[in-house]
């Protein structure tokens, strides 16, 4: 069986943002741009994509006249994110079967 994977969780920046929200209700924009390393346009690039795929949803307002974007997953998201691991697994149990 060759199962089909999630493109929009094969990126690693993508994949690292959902696990991120995952283990957090909510993150920061700074927030995820210092955890994960990226640079301010890759991440909106990639957060961007998310969003258009209903995996996260983000909120942008001013505090102390700075702007903040902060970035949630949502229900999708998670469900996407369980099956994409649940995939890998599947994937693993393969070829752990195949070297018996």
């Amino acid at each position: 069986m060759n199962p089909e994977f999630d493109n929009l969780l094969l990126s690693q920046a993508r994949l690292g943002i959902v696990t991120v929200l995952l283990t957090r209700r909510h993150a920061t924009f700074s927030d995820l741009k210092a955890l994960l390393g990226l640079t301010q346009g890759n991440l909106g690039v990639h957060l961007r994509k998310l969003e258009d795929g209903g995996y996260v949803a983000t909120k942008k307002e001013f505090v102390a006249r700075k702007p903040r974007t902060t970035v949630r997953i949502t229900a999708q998201g998670r469900r996407a994110f369980l099956q994409h691991v649940q995939r890998l697994e599947q994937v693993a149990r393969e070829m752990d079967n195949k070297d018996s």
